[in-house]
């Protein structure tokens, strides 16, 4: 999140006039830094799920939201330093944001065969050359208005008071935005909140013209929310549309504006439709189908083909609530209605960790996603799915005479082949590969390759088949030829437009080398929170919850840092520092894998105290050196730039792997460490 890695401004007074203005002022700046606080992470986490729902694709950069708004909440916190303001605009530009976004929809193209994304047939609007900075500099704009009203909060408060207010406001926000999640609110009542405490945090004199804006994007995001074919999952935006001519039982889901799922009934997917549904079963004919296990079971299309097929028990996992909602009540053939049918709404591959059944047959039934994992660039919903790992869990889960197979519509043959050398190398010989119509592909495999029926041997497309994704390199579908240059452009830009703006705001660079280690310190705890949440994506799956946890308990860990911080005397930071590159060197060496055999229990304990330590050092460090900054507008304007480094530093995860993000992290420390002036490297 934006505000557990930036420095708040440090009021130059002497100690005891500080405990004069906390007193004088905290009456009522607490409850508005708390207010304006909570406003800015709710709106940060509301932008990136609202913008990437509406705007297709955007959910594939959800990270570009996350920078802007690291930059908005900078800026706002420089703004809060001067006589003029950037808070009267920051409702109307949302409003302004919300009725261009929903009455010119736009689709960011996303094409190539280096970086595969699943895609809209109809392109809209500009291109993302043009659609992506637009969207950073509004998101950094709008943020900048709450982010302003906590920085002139922390002017009248002593600044490690200040700061675990925020903290405790930041933490009200997310735990209010994961509420809403779970209880699959709409647009709406994400926009009456935000409002409220617009019009709460506005000074009366210009509370009017607030309600008027309130009002305006109330009324679009109610006009979204009232139809009857819009609902919102904790992952996305969902519409459903019948088709026309086709007759009951026919149902289009888009999720995010994206074809997702065609739900239809199974004698029609199995006789008429396209073959990937059936061809499994095709391959593996002497399959008891007595326990099937179906991952990406979705709106129930293929558990109904599978009870048609005989299948006596289905295990059938989704991690989209409301996709399985939907599939209950609307269904044709009533799938989940069955007795022989148990729903299970979780992450696949933490599915097949928590189960200790055997199967007859598993089944990847179209498993895609179309979004990240937010706060982790390139992991989505699915990534960890499709590992040399969790091929081997999913043969661990077979009976002897098992078998496994996975289907969808894959854009590029090298993915095909990707796909079945990684099965190939869980199984020990090469499985069936059945293509239809170039682009959609059935990879069925069984235990035995004489219990495997292909109509010919896989031959690869080309001579060279791309190696498994792995769980420390879970990119399926990055090439990895090349750095994609879309991505490199974005990343300049961001670090350009950040510098600039910091400038502006701040004042001449010069004046900031005194603070050079904390642009390192911000860089480096971006990238530790990176690391945390794919560790955590893969040791509890990648759901929303999850995400939401990590999150949360990165504040309460900085909060934790920031009291200790202020009651007890902590080391000097030499030593510090070195706790800091203990606790990484004990990360990178405790695998994640060596946690997955690991009860819940303690799989939960070992990775809190894996993950959270060197969080906490870090924030112990980060409080050490602030209160000795004698300069905090320089501090932050350089912990700002460093944040926003540390977020492009993270598409560096694509060569690297996540576990080596903690060798770059630990040398970001060292260099820190290096850069802390020497007059207060001992002191603090």
């Amino acid at each position: 999140m934006g505000q557990t890695s930036v420095i708040e401004p440090r009021d130059s007074a002497p100690q005891a006039a500080r405990n004069r203005t906390d007193q004088g002022h905290s009456r009522t700046a607490v409850p508005r830094l708390i207010a304006s606080s909570a406003l800015m992470l709710f709106l940060e986490l509301a932008l990136i799920r609202w913008l990437g729902a509406n705007v297709v694709h955007l959910s594939y950069f959800s990270n570009f939201v996350l920078l802007g708004s690291f930059l908005g909440i900078g800026a706002g916190f420089l703004v809060s330093r001067k006589d003029w303001s950037v808070w009267p605009f920051s409702l109307p530009l949302l409003t302004i944001l919300v009725i261009g976004v929903l009455r010119f929809p736009v689709t960011i193209e996303r094409s190539g065969a280096d970086l595969i994304y699943f895609t809209s047939l109809v392109i809209n609007g500009p291109p993302a050359w043009v659609a992506l900075p637009l969207v950073f500099v509004l998101a950094a704009i709008i943020l900048a208005g709450p982010a302003e009203l906590v920085g002139r909060c922390f002017a009248q408060l002593a600044p490690l008071s200040a700061y675990r207010y925020d903290l405790a406001g930041s933490l009200l926000g997310i735990l209010a935005f994961t509420a809403l999640s779970f209880l699959q609110a709409p647009s709406l009542v994400w926009g009456v909140i935000a409002a409220a405490l617009y019009i709460a945090l506005t000074e009366p004199r210009r509370r009017l013209l607030t309600i008027a804006w309130s009002v305006a994007l109330i009324f679009m995001l109610t006009k979204e929310s009232i139809q009857n074919n819009v609902s919102w999952s904790p992952y996305y935006k969902i519409t459903t549309h019948a088709l026309p001519g086709y007759g009951p039982g026919f149902l289009q889901i888009n999720a995010n504006g994206v074809p997702h799922q065609l739900m239809a009934p199974a004698r029609w997917k199995v006789e008429q439709a396209e073959r990937i549904y059936v061809t499994p079963y095709l391959r593996l004919p002497g399959n008891a189908l007595r326990d099937v296990l179906i991952i990406g079971a979705g709106s129930g299309s293929d558990v109904a083909i599978a009870l048609s097929q005989g299948a006596r028990r289905v295990d059938a996992v989704d991690i989209d609530p409301r996709i399985l909602q939907i599939g209950a009540e609307r269904n044709i053939d009533h799938p989940y209605a069955d007795p022989r049918v148990t729903r299970h709404t979780n992450d696949g591959r933490a599915f097949l960790e928590s189960s200790d059944r055997k199967y007859d047959l598993i089944l990847f039934a179209l498993p895609d996603s179309l979004t990240l994992v937010s706060g982790a660039s390139q992991i989505r919903l699915e990534s960890f799915l499709f590992t040399a790992e969790a091929m081997a869990s999913v043969r661990r889960h077979l009976k002897p005479n098992g078998a496994f197979a996975m289907y969808n519509y894959y854009r590029e043959p090298w993915l095909i082949d990707r796909l079945a050398g990684t099965a190939q190398a869980a199984f020990g010989h090469a499985p069936c590969v059945d293509t239809f119509a170039g682009a959609q592909a059935v990879v069925s495999v069984a235990m035995s390759a004489r219990d495997q029926r292909c109509l010919a041997a896989w031959k690869p497309a080309s001579p060279k088949v791309i190696a498994p994704a792995t769980d420390n390199f879970p990119f399926l579908y990055f090439r990895g030829d090349t750095f994609p240059p879309f991505y490199a452009i974005t990343l300049i830009t961001i670090l350009v437009t950040s510098l600039l703006t910091v400038r502006l705001l701040g004042g001449p660079l010069r004046g900031m080398r005194g603070h050079a280690d904390l642009f390192f310190m911000g860089a480096a705890f971006l990238l530790l929170e990176t690391k945390n949440v794919a560790t955590f994506a893969l040791l509890f799956g990648t759901t929303w919850l999850v995400n939401a946890l990590v999150f949360a308990g990165v504040l309460i860990v900085v909060l934790a840092a920031v009291e200790v911080t202020r009651k007890f005397r902590t080391p000097p930071l030499p030593v510090v520092f070195a706790g800091i590159a203990a606790a990484l060197a004990l990360a990178w060496i405790v695998q994640p894998a060596w946690l997955l055999s690991l009860p819940f229990a303690a799989r939960l304990v070992a990775a809190t105290a894996l993950a959270f330590l060197p969080i906490f050092l870090a924030n112990v460090a980060f409080a050490k050196r602030f209160q000795e900054s004698s300069d905090s507008q320089a501090a932050f304007a350089v912990n700002l730039l460093g944040t926003i480094f540390g977020g492009c530093l993270e598409y560096a995860a694509l060569y690297t792997g996540y576990d080596n993000l903690l060798i770059v992290t630990g040398l970001l420390y060292l260099l820190a460490f290096a850069l802390v002036p020497k007059a207060t490297a001992h002191t603090a």
